[in-house]
């Protein structure tokens, strides 16, 4: 039996600027897409969001996530397989990264960062949304209290 070459590999996944509100959930699709391949995941960050050089899928902005992970190279097919079936993603490209010392890839980690950005988002949502309903609740009442335009002009 033959032993099992795992290669290191470089991914970086394009969102639509939407996943901004779920972060979440895109670092989860990006970790199934991997481990449904058997990809182990070595550093993984959002790496940046920003206006894209023409629109996919009617999106004009977009958010990138950076992962470096170990698979085996007849696993890349169907990583990036999945990746073009994917309705979440819009692009995904995959480079070999042999060449990168440990120590680059590990100083690329940023899943601290992001579960910090992701809490951050989270507990700016709830006092952000009750604004919001104050906000809708006065504009309705402002239009409850302003008299009616007479019909007689």
């Amino acid at each position: 039996m033959s032993e099992i070459h795992m290669n290191t590999y470089e991914g970086l996944f394009l969102f639509p600027q939407s996943a901004t509100a779920n972060l979440q959930a895109a670092v989860d699709h990006v970790h199934d897409i991997l481990s449904r391949s058997g990809a182990k995941v070595l550093s993984l960050r959002k790496w940046d969001e920003r206006r894209l050089a023409y629109e996919i899928r009617g999106n004009k902005r977009g958010v990138y996530f950076l992962v470096y992970f170990q698979c085996e190279g007849a696993k890349i097919t169907d990583i990036e397989r999945r990746c073009n079936l994917s309705d979440d993603l819009l692009r995904a490209m995959i480079l070999r990264a042999s060449h990168l010392p440990q120590e680059q890839i590990e100083a690329a980690d940023g899943r601290s960062q992001l579960e910090d950005e992701i809490r951050m988002r989270g507990e700016e949502g709830e006092p952000k949304a009750a604004a919001e309903t104050v906000s809708v609740r006065s504009a309705d009442s402002e239009k409850e209290s302003a008299p009616e335009p007479s019909a007689n002009g």
